[in-house]
């Protein structure tokens, strides 16, 4: 049975939180022995207006030295008023290159937007091989969050408990 070591890691940008109490910086995860990473952001029933805007980096190190902007045009969400229990299908939003995304209506709903990375989608040749991804202060109304990153096409296919840290 492939699973969890051997197919996939997941790994938490940030923990739950407040999206209104100030930035929401996810961690760096690298790359380096991963070839793909989805970039996973659930948000619940907020604010008209205080909508999230998540942002995505690249850096070549865990400190995020030389970090710029790592743009796509392409998202993957579910939005629904109350809950996504009976959202199956993921609608396909593409947008101009850039590093941000936000949907106007996504703080009064449940969401869930995914962004996906190959790894040779960052400046690998100028040493790049960290992604970020982080959601800035949303506003005056509290918002509940959490980031994960999902790594895949591990190179180190191995025991769970034996995974190569992207940290």
């Amino acid at each position: 049975m492939l699973g969890l070591g051997s197919c996939f890691d997941i790994i938490e940008g940030f923990a739950p939180v407040d999206l209104q109490t100030a930035a929401n910086n996810g961690d760096y995860v690298s790359l380096a022995n991963a070839g793909h990473v989805a970039v996973v952001f659930q948000s619940g029933l907020g604010t008209a207006g205080d909508d999230p805007t998540l942002t995505i980096q690249q850096a070549s190190d865990n400190a995020g030295t030389g970090a710029k902007a790592l743009n796509f045009t392409t998202i993957y969400r579910k939005q629904a008023a109350t809950s996504l229990a009976a959202t199956s299908a993921w609608t396909k939003t593409t947008q101009t290159a850039a590093n941000t995304y936000t949907n106007a209506t996504s703080a009064e709903q449940d969401a869930l937007w995914v962004v996906e990375f190959d790894a040779d989608q960052l400046d690998v040749d100028g040493g790049f091989d960290y992604i970020r991804a982080t959601v800035a202060d949303i506003g005056a109304n509290p918002q509940p969050g959490v980031l994960l990153y999902i790594l895949s096409e591990l190179r180190h296919k191995t025991l769970p408990a034996d995974v190569v840290s992207a940290l």
